[in-house]
């Protein structure tokens, strides 16, 4: 990978990750689009500049860090626990049913969840508008719908902003929910790696990773910022048709 690779990754990681479209779908598509070989390198490269992304939720959200919203990270961490615990006890079969036909198929169907979300909520008054009113059942609900994203094309987002709709959130304080339950989710996976791979990334390789680090922080927090502005006036549904198109189109470009 050069430098203009990792510059082109990092943008796509940082513009997708926190949007309920799954990051790992469009990061195969431009791989292959670049002739990106998956290495262990170069997954590793995937993974870890995730951490990007986790700044830019701190760089967003930095009044959030104190101790006047314990309450909420208390929540937030007991929305870690469904995944986590699933995550850790079929680590390795959930690795084994990544493929491509998957990942489109998640797509498409996620797309297809959204427009039913959309339509179930249209009329619904939220109970939540403020992240400070959820409730700690709420919040492991929303854990629990955040288990689907451990199936690949499924979007980590996408599954926590679903599920936080269904158990009553308005889609600002879903977003915003969403955004704060992806540090501990991404930092456990991308720590990990890290560690287990610092040793791949010395000299130019570790300037291609910083190069595709940087451009992930910034499209990222920009991103964010832009999402929150999209939601005061526009629903998900856009999202789903988008899900639903590129799926189709990930199935007739890999199989």
């Amino acid at each position: 990978m050069d430098i203009v690779q990792s510059l082109i990754l990092g943008v796509v990681e940082g513009m997708t990750e926190f949007l309920p479209i799954s990051s790992t779908g469009h990061l195969i598509i431009v791989s292959q689009w670049l002739g990106l070989v998956q290495t262990e390198e170069n997954k590793a490269f995937e993974v870890i500049i995730q951490l990007a992304a986790i700044l830019a939720v701190v760089a967003n959200y930095k009044e959030r860090f104190t101790f006047k919203h314990t309450q909420l990270w208390l929540k937030i961490a007991l929305s870690f626990v469904p995944v986590g615990v699933v995550g850790l006890l079929f680590h390795a079969q959930i690795k084994s049913i990544f493929s491509v036909p998957v990942v489109a198929v998640m797509f498409i169907v996620g797309g297809v969840v959204f427009l039913i979300a959309e339509r179930v909520i249209k009329n619904r008054i939220p109970t939540v508008i403020e992240l400070n009113e959820i409730s700690f059942k709420q919040a492991f609900l929303i854990g629990v719908a955040q288990v689907f994203a451990l199936i690949p094309g499924t979007s980590r987002a996408g599954s926590t902003i679903v599920g936080a709709l269904f158990v009553g959130l308005s889609r600002k304080a879903s977003a915003e929910f969403s955004f704060l339950l992806a540090l501990p989710v991404m930092l456990a996976a991308s720590g990990l790696d890290l560690i287990s791979n610092y040793h791949i990334f010395s000299g130019e390789n570790l300037t291609v990773l910083l190069v595709g680090f940087v451009a992930a922080f910034i499209s990222a927090y920009i991103v964010m910022k832009l999402f929150m502005v999209f939601l005061q006036k526009f629903t998900f549904v856009s999202f789903g048709w988008y899900r639903i198109v590129f799926g189709g189109i990930l199935l007739a470009f890999f199989i």
